[in-house]
């Protein structure tokens, strides 16, 4: 079941570095809840002194000269980002008490189902409703979740000088750290897979623990691919006592940013297992939650505590939001890409609100622009990409990595460098020039060297231009992340536009040829399993040709499950959609094909 206090049944993601860093104080107010990444603390920092100077209160700097800097620069962010959303939402149930205008809004975008609407119609329609106004707001009324986003493998081992400092300096675990000393009573999202040395860490605060109540003033979220990676992690936390509030399942290549594929798992069959297994998830970790809490002699609560299930990646429309919640049983869902082209909510710069407003499904793409080396989600003629190819051309390519947010490569440095860093690319050019290869060879090679992009900067510097704040190294271009859905929205929109399409009450979407989410999906995955085949080297097919079979099985299983769900269950107008998959499967099994070819051939030289 819902949580009664959720007023919406959509949250808005994180997005990129900067792209939500103040969302929260934009929409909060208005009980939608939104996501801040906290990876980068001097955009942090920077963004503590826009609104310190916004709201007329002093600023101090945390200086990266001061002892556990990082975390308490996230610490002083989110604590005035807390004060700034609780004075917003006091002003708004100020005005309902005293007929005001500021609370219109609060409603208006309320759902029609809404009971809390329902309740606030039926109350003013007694004469003598003023009495019980005041209550009813103060318990009733609901502000959004100001949640926090920690990619769990950005861990970066830091150093003062040549000193490498203790564990619990690390990024993530100062960003953890950061997190749990604010004021803030809401949820830590872990994103990116599983990190138990971070995990650990948590046992260490106080405010993830329940109360007597069993209250917790501080929740964790998992960002999860699957049922099972959702079981291990939720069993780990449980052994250390601590409660995973919320599963939020995110497809894998049908969201924005970084693309964590599957191993060919889809959407549907992957909500229908947690649809099905939900009570035992429950069952199974509240019963490792109550011995650990016991063992650690914690209050421990009578029963399990709330569980949430949510999703995100790839919806457009209100008729795919409510299935999702209807058929899933999902407590929220979440609506990322489209909150890009609502300058309300988002922190977009006008170019590049341009570039996304124009552009169509062929300029939307799965790059490897990123220094991870995991697939990233972009779109044709972002200004970084214009910034870096110039680079390229002036024989100086690479950035110069001012924030090492992203450094992990070992290969000719001892400390981890960037592989978008010129020190980086230097080296890689150097010794690619070493092999002597043909023309076509060299150039694919160095292409691949040159591609990535300083994501720490660029995913950051819209933030900055949005806000016209003073120019930095940081605002010179802009890298973006939107998700392939993102093509069919053409308009720049208003909250209440894009919350009113959310719920049906309008229709933003000009474009009628939009497939459904869970086809573009599959389109992703076969696309994406036709390049994976393209890139196997015949030496190392057979070495290959298990995790391959693997994955268009499971391709081929979720399009059974798909066409039974449209054809059969749904029995709605939805033949269109079962003809979409039966194409693409055709298109899966054509693949397969080429694949036996390829294999045989091997077999033979063999």
């Amino acid at each position: 079941m819902a949580d009664s206090r959720n007023v919406h049944n959509f949250h808005i993601p994180v997005m990129g570095i900067g792209f939500t860093i103040d969302t929260p104080v934009k929409v909060a107010q208005y009980g939608i809840s939104s996501v801040i990444s906290i990876v980068d603390d001097m955009l942090v920092e920077k963004m503590r002194e826009f609104y310190s100077q916004k709201i007329d209160r002093p600023f101090h700097a945390i200086t990266d000269k001061m002892e556990d800097f990082r975390a308490k620069r996230i610490t002083a962010y989110l604590d005035i980002v807390d004060d700034i959303v609780n004075a917003k939402f006091q002003e708004i149930k100020q005005s309902v008490i005293e007929k005001g205008k500021d609370w219109e809004k609060y409603f208006e975008m309320l759902p029609d189902f809404s009971e809390l609407k329902k309740e606030f119609r039926h109350l003013v329609q007694d004469h003598d409703y003023m009495k019980k106004l005041k209550d009813w707001v103060n318990e009733k009324m609901a502000v959004g979740s100001i949640d926090v986003n920690i990619m769990t493998k950005l861990d970066k081992e830091n150093y003062k000088k040549t000193e490498k400092l203790p564990v619990e300096f690390n990024d993530a675990h100062a960003a953890l750290r950061g997190f749990a000393n604010s004021k803030l009573s809401s949820s830590i999202i872990f994103s990116a897979g599983m990190n138990p040395r971070l995990y650990s860490y948590i046992e260490q605060f106080d405010d993830f623990y329940p109360d007597e109540n069993g209250f917790l003033n501080k929740k964790v979220i998992l960002k999860v691919s699957d049922y099972r990676s959702a079981l291990i992690q939720g069993k780990f936390l449980a052994k250390k006592g601590i409660w995973v509030s919320e599963y939020r399942v995110e497809s894998g290549l049908n969201c924005g940013g970084h693309a964590f594929a599957s191993d060919g798992s889809l959407m549907g069959p992957i909500l229908e297992e947690f649809k099905n297994s939900r009570q035992s998830l429950i069952e199974t970790t509240f019963e490792i939650y109550a011995a650990a809490l016991k063992a650690k002699n914690k209050v421990c609560p009578e029963k399990p505590l709330n569980i949430r299930i949510t999703a995100q990646g790839g919806v457009g429309t209100a008729e795919e939001h409510q299935f999702l919640i209807d058929y899933y049983g999902l407590d929220s869902v979440g609506w990322g890409s489209p909150f890009l082209l609502v300058p309300e909510v988002t922190n977009v710069d006008n170019k590049t609100l341009e570039i996304l407003s124009t552009s169509t499904e062929k300029d939307f793409y799965l790059s490897n622009i990123s220094p991870l080396g995991v697939p990233f989600n972009t779109v044709r003629g972002n200004t970084k990409d214009i910034e870096k190819f110039e680079l390229v051309a002036q024989n100086n390519p690479g950035s110069g990595c001012p924030k090492r947010l992203l450094i992990s490569n070992t290969e000719f440095t001892e400390k981890p460098i960037c592989t978008a860093s010129k020190k980086y690319q230097k080296l890689k050019i150097q010794e690619l020039d070493q092999k002597h290869l043909d023309k076509k060879e060299y150039q694919a090679a160095f292409s691949k060297i040159i591609d990535k992009a300083c994501l720490c900067v660029g995913l950051g510097a819209s933030a900055l231009m949005a806000n016209k704040m003073p120019d930095t190294v940081e605002d010179k271009a802009v890298a973006i992340c939107p998700g392939p859905n993102l093509a069919y929205f053409t308009s720049v929109v208003s909250l209440k536009n894009m919350v009113d399409h959310i719920y049906g009450k309008s229709n933003i979407l000009k474009r009628t040829d939009r497939p459904n989410m869970f086809v573009k999906e599959l389109r992703m995955y076969v696309d994406y399993f036709k390049n994976k085949m393209t890139e196997i080297q015949e030496v190392s097919v057979e070495k290959q040709k298990q995790s391959l079979q693997i994955f268009r099985e499971k391709l081929n299983s979720g399009i059974e499950y798909y066409k039974e769900l449209f054809a059969q269950k749904l029995q709605t107008k939805k033949l269109d959609v079962v003809r979409d998959f039966e194409k693409l499967e055709k298109e899966l099994n054509g693949i397969e094909i080429k694949f036996l070819m390829v294999e045989k051939k091997v077999d033979l030289v063999s």
